[in-house]
Formats: structure tokens, C-alpha cells, sequence
């Protein structure tokens, strides 16, 4: 341990005179009072000066000499005058706030369904009551998908719906969707049905349906006449 001391003291001797050689010492103190922050004076810049002249415009030579074209943009207006509408509101324009009532619509159904009981059996029927989007806005009749499976074709095709009158509009069946698209708006329109009227289609042809309207506001009405009528009907298809 005292030789350990010995040679630790006699190293710190040699470094310090080699530190005092270097002038360390000195140098440290230099460093420590350069540390201190110092301002410098900002360099004043000259400010940029643009300038702006005044040069002809190049222009061709062919048109040099003369006066430049003044464009004017000039637009017509034409006011469009829109009749108003003085005439009371039609049954299709109803459609949007009237809808039937719960018992309007059972009155409806349970007529329907004595009109199916007197077609018979020999052909598909479905009975079908109709609600606001099969009546307005975009027109789109469903069917249910294993009335369609088990009847209709598994291809679109057109079907044709026959009125009681006998007249016939085309429609567009989409197999995929089980429903009614083009076609079904005009029929809709043309025979002014509502929210709540019920339709009775009986399957007469692969692709033809004769249709019975049955109305919400003349379900209370009795049966016998229009199943007389709609038996006549079916049997001469």
C-alpha cells in the first residue's frame, strides 16, 4: 500500500508539471471567460430598390398599327315565368300526407282476399296491398321471392299486366330482385292506385298477370258484383 502511494503521488507530480508546461491552466481560464455571451452588431443591408418601366406590349406586325380589340362578354337573359298551381290537388298529389288507416287497409285486404277465394285454384294468385313507394317516388313493386321462384321466370323478362278492361301494359321483371321496375310506374300512374289499395294478380300466362284493383276508399262496399265480373274475366283467358 505505501509503495501504491508512492507511485500514485509521484504520477500526479509529473502531470501537473507537464499541465504547467502546456500552459492548461491559462488556457482553462481563457475558456471559462470566453464563455460569456456577447452581442455583435447587426449588418445593416441597403434596401432593395425595383424599379418599374413602362414597355410596349409585343404585338404582331401584322396588327401593330391598329387599336387593340376590346372583348365584351354579352349575355341574354330570359325570364321564365311558372304557372301557379290554382287547381285543387288530385288523388297522386295527396299521396305524400294521406295514407290509409290500419282499418282502411284490413278492409282492403279482407276484400281482396274473397275475390281470390272466387278465382279458384287453376292458376297463381297473389294478393298484394299497396304501400307509398309502390305508388310514389320511385315506382318499385316487390314481390314475395318463393312466389316468384315457384311461378315466374328466373331470367328477367317482361310481363304484362292486364286490366280488367282488358288492356295491357308492359312491364319489367328482374328475377334477382323479385320485383317490378319499368313499366310499373305508368301502370301505377294510369290507374291513379293509392296508399292502401290492394291488388289481386292472378297468373293466367307464364308472363301475364290479370290484375284486380280492389280500392281502400270502396272496401266497404260489398264483393259479389266484381267477383262476378272478375270470374267472366278469368275465364275468357
Amino acid at each position: 500500500m505505501v509503495k501504491y502511494e508512492d507511485l500514485r503521488k509521484q504520477r500526479l507530480e509529473e502531470n501537473k508539471k507537464r499541465m504547467e508546461e502546456l500552459n492548461l491552466p491559462l488556457l482553462t481560464q481563457a475558456l471559462k471567460n470566453s464563455t460569456s455571451p456577447k452581442t455583435t452588431p447587426m449588418k445593416r443591408t441597403k434596401p432593395r430598390v425595383v424599379g418599374t418601366e413602362l414597355v410596349a406590349v409585343r404585338r404582331s406586325p401584322r396588327v401593330a398599327k391598329s387599336p387593340a380589340p376590346e372583348y365584351k362578354e354579352v349575355i341574354h337573359y330570359e325570364r321564365v315565368m311558372i304557372p301557379r298551381r290554382l287547381a285543387t290537388p288530385t288523388k297522386r298529389d295527396r299521396l305524400f300526407f294521406a295514407y290509409a288507416s290500419d282499418e282502411e287497409r284490413a278492409a282492403s285486404i279482407e276484400k281482396a282476399e274473397k275475390l281470390e277465394a272466387s278465382l279458384g285454384s287453376d292458376y297463381p294468385i297473389l294478393v298484394r296491398p299497396m304501400l307509398p313507394s309502390h305508388v310514389s317516388g320511385g315506382f318499385w313493386l316487390g314481390l314475395p321471392s318463393n312466389f316468384c321462384r315457384k311461378n315466374l321466370p328466373r331470367r328477367d323478362d317482361t310481363i304484362t299486366l292486364i286490366d280488367e278492361t282488358g288492356e295491357e301494359w308492359p312491364t319489367v321483371y328482374l328475377a334477382q330482385k323479385f320485383g317490378l321496375s319499368g313499366g310499373w310506374k305508368r301502370f301505377s300512374v294510369d290507374h291513379d292506385l293509392a296508399d292502401g289499395d290492394t291488388i289481386v294478380f292472378h297468373l293466367i300466362r307464364p308472363t301475364k298477370f290479370k290484375v284486380y284493383i280492389i280500392r281502400v276508399n270502396n272496401a266497404s262496399e260489398t264483393v259479389s258484383t266484381q267477383t262476378s265480373t272478375s270470374t267472366s274475366s278469368s275465364e275468357a283467358f
